[in-house]
């Protein structure tokens, strides 16, 4: 078992590559009573296109069968493993996103054996036609209930425009007529693929001993039996800038005006986990810097009356895509999209960009990240997400410290085009 210090933020993470693939990191933090356990497979609503294991030719699945997959592991045989890990004085969840599923586990007490069921129920599948079909009707209320979300589907109708061909665009969850063709066949073939320990890993963050746990984790492991590892061959479409929607819009029940402006990124990112890694913190910065809330953007543009409290903007990153999103309610959704485009097309010009506010944002942004290593759910739920091969969460310091304006300024050059840019509406029904 690895073990690497982190002097600067007082940690010590155990690492281990067990003989089937899985990859474990441990991260004891004996202060406290609770501990967490994550189970993730680097598999989600993005990958419906891909080889099975042990076949040559590629397949496409039904889309939301990530999702589908993930609500069908938590029902077995002989009962729903939620009730087993209630009985052991646990709580369970779990959550597909774009690229990765995850299950987990809090409690207080018997680590070991809410580990072990953790362990157990991931790596045994159990989908019959009759579970299969009870699910869809359930599955299809969730779809239901995040069309009738305005914000939802603000979110999803800019990513339709920046990835009108790519399976980004498509809901987590599906639609209802996708989870309908939706097979236990299909199920076990997207298991059997996705679900193989070298395509996880597993976090444990809490009290715990790492020598007792990791002999623990070899032990459930070595009894079981898994196919041998073989690469995954994912398809996505190929798409250039001239397939982005420039400008869409849709009605909804509500009393103001959405509008989002999306950048879609036609860089080419770095492959080097760390310089993956300060790509995605420096973006986060530049975005900071143009339209955070101290910023002279921001209060032009709300002393303007253009936005509100709703005003919001993100940058998001991960295997096969990266895009920024920016806007919220306004009276006038036009030209704050207008506005937004010109602050971003002119940021070589940006009176924003200096040393001092770059200063003064990598000293909040370093605070805001010692303050959520005090939760162990922010550590357990953003470990797996922040994991650039061998570097992780525990790193974000050396990266944020590391940031120089000149990394803002090569960033916003080869990130803000104004080929990537596009705009989404909602404006009321009446």
């Amino acid at each position: 078992m690895n073990k690497k210090e982190y002097t600067q933020i007082n940690e010590i993470l155990y690492t281990e590559t067990l003989e089937n693939g899985l990859k474990v990191y441990l991260l004891p933090k004996n202060d406290y009573h609770k501990t967490y356990g994550l189970f993730t497979t680097n598999y989600g609503s993005i990958d419906n296109e891909f080889i099975p294991l042990g076949e040559k030719d590629f397949v496409k699945v039904p889309d939301g069968i990530a999702h589908f997959l993930e609500h069908k592991m938590f029902e077995k045989e002989d009962g729903d493993v939620f009730q087993k890990f209630g009985q052991q004085g646990a709580s369970a969840n779990a959550f597909t996103s774009f690229t990765k599923t995850s299950y987990l586990f809090s409690t207080t007490d018997k680590v070991e054996e809410n580990l072990e069921t953790l362990l157990n129920f991931v790596q045994e599948p159990y989908f019959t036609k009759e579970t299969v079909e009870k699910e869809k009707g359930i599955i299809g209320q969730e779809i239901q209930m995040y069309l009738d979300d305005p914000n939802w589907r603000l979110f999803f109708g800019i990513i339709g425009n920046l990835y009108p061909k790519h399976p980004l665009h498509i809901d987590i969850a599906g639609t209802v007529e996708s989870i309908s063709e939706i097979t236990a066949e299909d199920l076990y073939t997207c298991y059997n693929t996705f679900y193989h320990p070298s395509n996880m890993n597993l976090f444990l963050v809490g009290k715990m001993d790492p020598e007792t746990m990791i002999a623990f984790i070899r032990e459930n492991q070595g009894k079981k039996t898994f196919a041998k590892a073989v690469p995954i061959a994912r398809h996505f479409p190929e798409e250039t800038a001239s397939d982005i929607i420039r400008e869409s819009s849709v009605k909804m029940s509500i009393s103001k005006s959405k509008v989002l402006v999306g950048l879609k990124g036609l860089d080419e990112l770095p492959s080097d986990g760390f310089e993956l890694m300060k790509y995605k913190t420096t973006a986060n910065l530049l975005l900071q810097l143009l339209f955070g809330n101290t910023s002279k953007n921001y209060l032009n543009l709300y002393n303007a009356g253009l936005l509100d409290d709703s005003f919001s903007y993100e940058f998001n990153l991960d295997r096969s895509y990266h895009f920024a999103d920016f806007g919220g309610d306004s009276d006038r959704p036009e030209e704050l999209a207008e506005r937004i485009e010109e602050i971003l097309l002119d940021v070589e010009k940006s009176e924003e960009l200096t040393e001092v506010n770059l200063a003064l944002l990598k000293k909040k942004m370093i605070g805001k990240y010692f303050q959520s290593l005090n939760s162990l759910e922010y550590i357990a739920n953003q470990f797996s997400q922040s994991l650039y091969g061998e570097v992780t969460l525990f790193d974000m310091i050396s990266v944020i410290e590391s940031i120089q304006l000149s990394d803002i300024r090569l960033l916003a050059e080869g990130f803000i085009r104004a080929e990537g840019l596009s705009r989404f509406y909602m404006y009321p029904k009446q």
